[in-house]
């Protein structure tokens, strides 16, 4: 029976609304409610849908809009049409009360406001324009006045939603929020940037403002960024039936929204009868923020019935009715008791502060890391200096600034270390990164600390082998490579000491279950400069097999997306060292089995395109994000440049340079239509394109 297209747009329109349900519970409440594979096959005919009827479907405000982009020109500026406030901050409960008393005069009352006291994030402001419930512009709070406009990158954050979840939206509406990090997602961030050799971001509120303003939306795309919402820009009054504070944060959350409403164990918000009421709130959450999984630096405190908040309105850029009740810094200051340097797996020289400790967030603190020679340089960081060191929740503790007014006499320049700590070898300057290197290859601090990474959580996860039993089994020269974990037998670890019977074969078990290893946890234990956890998985999704991946040229390792030419150049270099294939030869003998892990870049079935490689140039009759998912669903693969093992180059109007270079090598060229009609009928593969037979 032939399908209508009424009821085409009907199922598309089923499919757009199920999707955004599922990637509400799963991105804003934390509480899936389908498995991966029951949205994958949803998402796959939303993608199909999309690819054959797009002419026909609104797919502006589709989930499949949220992948991918493309190269943004410099932000355009539009006005704000109701200005972004600023807060006044205050510090202590004193100011608090006289926050208060100025409300209870101008209101010329003495009964007790109702406050709602909510967390102040450490983020970047957004604001999100929906007309009839689809987002139309995203934009900066800038000066206030003026934003800029980062609507494609705000697409891409995974919990706004593109269409409001209600089925009667207004018809304008402006929401307002913060763009955030998690924690973890922070600190995972800089594990990246260290392993490219990028520069490091100070905080997670620095890492947000850069992420969402990038020029290449892929890159905010690939950001696990988060968006809390918590106020109203300008909306038609009549439209919405919200008169407080706390009812807009309820409202927030029905229209699909992630807000700090809910939350366990212990609630984020609180609507509060006087400030009494505030201040036994703000100190429990003073106590609590360090348990968060983000980062808040104080709470919001703001009348909260809309009628009140009008009455008292505002004051030079700031309402009268808010303010920031902030909390004390996380900053200590102590004393710089040493500066040493680490060997690291890759033979970069890091230098760590020793620190007189102290407690901050709850936690002790005796080290930082300096992270390269020319932090020392730039902060002017002496052994026996007076520094302030702050540290917010899980990010890791960091000095600030030297405070050079209790420097003692005499103390000197950290000098630059022209030898090695753990094999006295010279040190050289890396051309390419800020930093200094080991230039011994069998250095014993490198070999170590390549150890170390190797059977550390994300990588072998041989849970039960840590730094000292390392150090102890390559004193004793037990293990020297990976391959001689593999090697280790009871008699070995019963003459080192402190080992009875049991943490034996504890140990022996915990290297015996790594032996199954998914691809992307072996490519990154091999510790490979640049690879870290990301980049492994995106190769070992692009080549799925060992064996690929060790054959693999730099022009193959160019295709994958993470993967850029220090990183191609740097794998290719590691793959030519005999010993290294060798190494790998002796731990597949010794058992290593490298089990089976989801292809992120394959569907179920091979699919008529398998094996071809495409790319795209130029316009198509639907959104590039949506037919580079269709090929891929199809079973074919992304390139990302033109080279002469790229099958075919998919050209739409307008086509770009791409076009003349494919000519050039003789790649095949292919129209959409064309492409879709392959798909079709396998044997069309044979078929010669109308493009390259004018």
């Amino acid at each position: 029976m032939n399908t209508s297209i009424e009821e085409i747009r009907q199922r598309h329109e089923l499919l757009k609304q199920k999707i955004r349900h599922y990637d509400y519970h799963y991105y804003v409440l934390d509480k899936p409610e389908i498995t991966d594979a029951e949205y994958d096959k949803l998402f796959r005919e939303l993608l199909h849908l999309e690819a054959n009827y797009q002419q026909y479907l609104n797919v502006a405000d589709s989930p499949s809009q949220k992948v991918g982009g493309g190269i943004l020109p410099a932000f355009a500026k539009f006005d704000h049409r109701k200005p972004m406030l600023s807060l006044n901050n205050i510090y202590t409960y004193q100011e608090l009360i006289e926050f208060d008393e100025r409300l209870k005069k101008i209101l010329k009352s003495d009964e007790e406001i109702i406050y709602f006291v909510e967390p102040k994030f450490d983020g970047v402001a957004l604001e999100l324009v929906y007309e009839n419930g689809q987002l139309v512009r995203a934009l900066t709070r800038g000066d206030g006045v003026t934003g800029e406009d980062v609507t494609e990158n705000a697409r891409k954050i995974k919990n706004i939603p593109l269409r409001l979840l209600t089925s009667s939206p207004p018809s304008l509406c402006e929401i307002r929020g913060e763009v955030i990090f998690y924690k973890k997602d922070f600190k995972r961030l800089n594990e990246l940037q260290s392993e490219l050799g990028g520069e490091l971001f100070a905080n997670p509120r620095n890492a947000a403002a850069g992420s969402l303003r990038q020029l290449d939306s892929r890159v905010t795309a690939k950001r696990p960024l988060r968006f809390f919402a918590y106020a109203l820009g300008f909306y038609h009054r009549e439209e919405l039936s919200v008169s407080s504070q706390s009812d807009l944060y309820k409202w927030l959350s029905q229209i699909g929204f992630q807000t700090a409403l809910f939350y366990s164990p212990i609630a984020l918000v609180k609507k509060c009868q006087g400030i009494s009421e505030i201040e036994a709130f703000w100190k429990q959450m003073n106590e609590f923020r360090h348990h968060l999984p983000f980062e808040i630096d104080g709470l919001v405190v703001k009348v909260d019935p809309f009628e009140l908040q009008e009455t008292l309105g505002e004051v030079a850029r700031a309402p009268r009715w808010a303010c920031a009740f902030k909390f004390p810094p996380e900053q200590q200051a102590t004393t710089v008791t040493n500066i040493f340097f680490q060997v690291g797996r890759t033979g970069v020289l890091t230098p760590v502060a020793q620190l007189k400790p102290i407690t901050l967030g709850g936690v002790t603190v005796s080290f930082t890391t300096l992270h390269n020679f020319e932090e020392i340089i730039r902060k002017d960081i002496r052994i026996g200096d007076t520094v302030l060191v702050h540290r917010a929740g899980d990010v890791i503790p960091e000095i600030i600034k030297v405070l050079v007014e209790l420097r003692p006499p005499h103390c000197q320049p950290v000098t630059y270390p022209s030898v090695c700590p753990a094999c006295q070898s010279p040190t050289v300057a890396d051309s390419e990164e800020v930093a200094i290197r080991c230039a011994n290859p069998n250095c014993p601090g490198i070999r170590m600390a390549q150890l170390k990474h190797f059977v550390s959580r994300k990588a072998m996860n041989i849970d039960k082998v840590g730094d000292k039993l390392i150090e102890e089994l390559f004193s004793q020269g037990l293990v020297r490579k990976f391959s001689d974990f593999y090697r280790l037998k009871e008699e070995d670890l019963l003459k080192l000491p402190r080992k009875g019977n049991k943490s034996v074969g504890n140990i022996l078990t915990s290297i015996q279950k790594s032996k199954k290893v998914t691809l992307s946890r072996f490519i990154y234990s091999l510790g490979i400069r640049y690879v870290g956890e990301v980049t492994a998985q995106h190769i070992a999704h692009h080549f799925m097999t060992l064996e690929q991946f060790l054959s693999a040229s730099e022009e193959d390792l160019l295709k994958i997306d993470e993967v850029g030419p220090k990183v191609a150049r740097a794998i290719r270099e590691w793959l030519r060292q005999p010993e290294n294939k060798k190494e790998i030869e002796e731990m597949l003998k010794l058992g290593v089995e490298i089990i089976p892990e989801q292809n992120l870049a394959t569907p179920e079935s091979p699919g008529h395109l398998s094996g071809l490689t495409f790319l795209i140039t130029g316009t198509l009759p639907i959104p590039r994000t949506a037919a580079e998912r269709w090929i891929i669903q199809n079973g074919g693969r992304m390139a990302t440049s033109v080279t002469k093992k790229l099958s075919f180059l998919v050209v739409g109007d307008a086509p770009g340079s791409k076009l003349e270079k494919a000519k050039k090598l003789g790649i095949p060229l292919i129209s959409w239509e064309e492409l879709q009609k392959k798909a079709q009928k396998p044997e069309a593969s044979s078929e010669k394109s109308s493009y390259n037979n004018p």
